[in-house]
């Protein structure tokens, strides 16, 4: 394994994806896409451990439960910028040429035989093992803290519904939406499945940027957050600081919450009767 990162194209990661490598039943060949990655300036060893790391703290039982402690440390250990994050070369390498048994162990199916879906080694942000977590804690976390983000990562109808929506890049609305799971007002998948449903589409006629104004970005804070890592290893067992480039308004929070609550209950899923 290459002591740095590389960044593997799409077309070459879909020559390594075979039947047999989905299926884990065929071994891929580490040499040879290390040599076809393009080499970074970022160490994999600290990345590598995170991944290990997951597997110790949770059995194959609690797999689904790895993505609410994982998405936070990875964030606060690769400190990329978006645009960074936007190149699916360096999430394919995490996935094919640096630490394949995680996406194994984290999303290898039931079926018969079992297998690995191909976008969960090379797809879109939303379906790529790695992707899919560093920006679910781009975008849910407030400013510096993570907090949101675990619980987020917590509801897989979060991650696999709520991440694809593009209305999520508007920070006061990611925030009331995990503000209605953090205090209980939703809480099943089909909850989180109507609500988001629910919220996408009064989106088309009501513009929540305009109605929930956010606060200004600070984009130095958040270079310069990358830049104060150096080397050190992030926090296991307590939740790492993110950037601190301002949080989302809370004014445009309480607003955004008071209104998919409404949302919520005018739905057929809103107006079930609580356990």
């Amino acid at each position: 394994m290459n002591a740095t990162l590389g960044s593997l194209p799409d077309a070459a990661a879909a020559k390594f994806l075979t039947t047999g490598v989905l299926e884990n039943s065929e071994p891929l060949p580490r040499a040879a896409i290390d040599k076809i990655s393009e080499t970074t300036q970022r160490e994999a060893e600290p990345v590598r451990q995170l991944f290990d790391e997951a597997m110790k703290r949770h059995t194959p039982a609690e797999r689904t439960s790895a993505d609410a402690w994982l998405a936070p440390v990875l964030h606060a250990t690769l400190r990329l910028t978006r645009r960074e994050a936007s190149d699916p070369g360096l999430w394919n390498y995490l996935a094919i040429g640096l630490a394949p048994e995680y996406v194994y162990w984290r999303h290898m199916s039931r079926g018969n035989p079992p297998t690995v879906s191909r976008t969960r080694f090379s797809g879109p942000f939303y379906s790529q093992a790695f992707a899919r977590l560093w920006w679910a804690a781009e975008l849910f976390r407030d400013g510096p803290d993570y907090g949101p983000v675990a619980v987020a990562c917590a509801n897989q109808d979060v991650m696999n519904t709520v991440l694809r929506l593009e209305m999520i890049l508007h920070r006061p609305t990611a925030q009331a939406i995990i503000r209605l799971l953090a205090t209980n007002v939703i809480r099943t998948g089909r909850q989180v499945n109507a609500l988001a449903g629910a919220v996408n589409t009064a989106g088309g006629t009501l513009s929540y940027e305009a109605l929930a104004p956010d606060a200004a970005r600070d984009g130095d804070a958040y270079r310069d957050w990358i830049e104060e890592l150096a080397g050190e290893l992030v926090p296991y067992d307590t939740l790492p600081s993110g950037p601190a480039d301002g949080r989302a308004r809370p004014a445009s929070v309480d607003v955004l919450s008071t209104l998919f609550k409404q949302l919520y209950t005018e739905i057929p899923a809103g107006r079930e009767t609580p356990d």
